[in-house]
């Protein structure tokens, strides 16, 4: 199963928990009305999603709660397996020698690989042909394979002499800082480097590394400085959303994911990340850190008067020249493209009954009309999302704001009302020139 169906089977199985405790979130419930509720739950059969179960434990459904009161509809998203592509007969450090001698010499088998490095004494596993099999196909490390990236890497590294035609994005973790909330997170860099010129185009500390973060580094490169060739970053979940995927292939920029244990691709940021922990970050003492807004300051006065004024060793010249030079084969973005508007999130969603759709866990109410309809949802996914356009087959809803779930359930609603609703949301909208 392909990326793409893995994560459309995790959006089903989320969207089936939220409709089972949906209910049982609500916080006008008695302590016995959701006791009893939660007792008809474990009662009924369900189907559901990538399970041939048909039951509910009350347990579970006590953990979706948990999960889903703490994380909102993220929360419902079933785990993936962290060793997905990663042995498990053999360790990583293992792995990673196969990969590496793979990749200087493609010319030779695996098996002769793992044999040479068990002579050696680097690999000291029993290893089966099943599992080297499975390590290789899902790597890519085929020997054709092998030929084509060694073919890429020199590509990579020689081609890119123009400011944005390749720009490179990784993540280094920092040391933990106070959140504002009475503890402390770990403070995480995300950053982005011209290939061409070490310019760092976006840098900013913060506590996670959401595929969101990503993409508002993406729209700042591209609102500040120009339009983006091609985007090279590493093969985790920061990277890989389908909502920044239709993002970048709106704008037509192309993502090369560099591939498991083959981090050398990725040597200019790894550089660069290099010089913010030996230069930047050993200099500072963590206790006088109170804030991320502190950090990203010191962080950025840094880079514009030490780091880009620098001279760097394979360049010769600073990264701020460098680029300056080169600044005049920049592409930059069509003024009439609206960058802000191609960021919006956009996904499916099912009109339930009392004319609600749900949004991260918050409820927007459309017009009656779309009742039992499969919308398309677009909304800022910055929070908080205070207001959502609504599309149907092509045609523009409006806008819909979010609706008070206490209120709304004391609207008695019938047939004939409903009707009458779905008639006058018509004619407002003729009126409006939406139909």
């Amino acid at each position: 199963m392909d990326h793409q169906k893995r994560e459309r089977v995790r959006e089903e199985i989320a969207d089936f928990r939220y409709s089972v405790i949906a209910e049982l979130c609500n916080p006008y419930l008695s302590e016995e009305e959701k006791k009893n509720l939660l007792k008809e739950k474990t009662q009924r059969q369900y189907a559901i999603p990538g399970s041939i179960k048909t039951r509910v434990t009350a347990e579970t459904l006590r953990n979706w709660m948990r999960k889903y009161k703490q994380y909102g509809k993220e929360g419902l998203l079933p785990k993936q397996r962290e060793d997905r592509g990663r042995p498990r007969s053999f360790t990583d450090t293992e792995a990673e020698s196969i990969s590496r001698m793979l990749e200087e010499k493609p010319e030779l088998t695996v098996c002769s690989v793992v044999r040479k490095l068990q002579k050696e004494g680097v690999i000291k596993s029993e290893i089966s042909s099943s599992a080297l099999s499975r390590f290789v196909r899902s790597n890519n490390l085929t020997k054709k394979q092998r030929i084509k990236i060694k073919d890429d890497k020199a590509q990579l590294r020689f081609a890119f002499e123009k400011p944005l035609e390749c720009v490179q994005s990784d993540a280094m973790h920092g040391f933990p800082i106070p959140d504002g909330k009475g503890k402390k997170k770990k403070a995480i860099l995300l950053a982005f480097i011209d290939d061409a010129t070490r310019r760092v185009l976006y840098g900013r500390f913060a506590f996670s590394e959401k595929s969101l973060l990503f993409e508002d580094g993406i729209r700042h490169i591209l609102k500040s400085h120009g339009r983006i060739g091609r985007l090279y970053v590493d093969n985790g979940s920061t990277f890989v959303s389908n909502q920044t995927k239709r993002i970048l292939q709106t704008l037509s920029i192309h993502i090369i994911h560099s591939k498991p244990y083959r981090p050398q691709g990725r040597g200019k940021i790894e550089r660069f990340f290099r010089t913010v922990r030996q230069s930047f970050l050993n200099l500072l003492e963590p206790e006088d850190i109170k804030s991320l807004e502190q950090l990203n300051t010191l962080f950025s006065s840094w880079l514009e008067t030490e780091y880009h004024r620098e001279v760097h060793s394979s360049l010769g010249i600073t990264p701020l020249d460098a680029w300056l030079e080169g600044s005049d084969k920049i592409k930059h973005m069509d003024p009439f493209i609206d960058i802000d508007s191609i960021f919006l999130h956009q996904i499916s969603r099912k009109v339930y009954k009392d004319s609600i759709v749900s949004v991260n866990g918050t409820a927007f109410e459309v017009p009656p009309i779309l009742i039992g309809k499969r919308v398309t949802v677009i909304f800022n996914p910055h929070s908080p999302i205070e207001k959502i356009l609504v599309k149907y087959n092509g045609k523009n809803y409006g806008e819909a704001k979010p609706v008070d779930l206490y209120a709304n359930t004391k609207v008695k609603r019938n047939s004939d009302f409903t009707g009458e609703l779905e008639v006058a949301a018509t004619n407002r909208l003729s009126a409006g020139g939406l139909l």
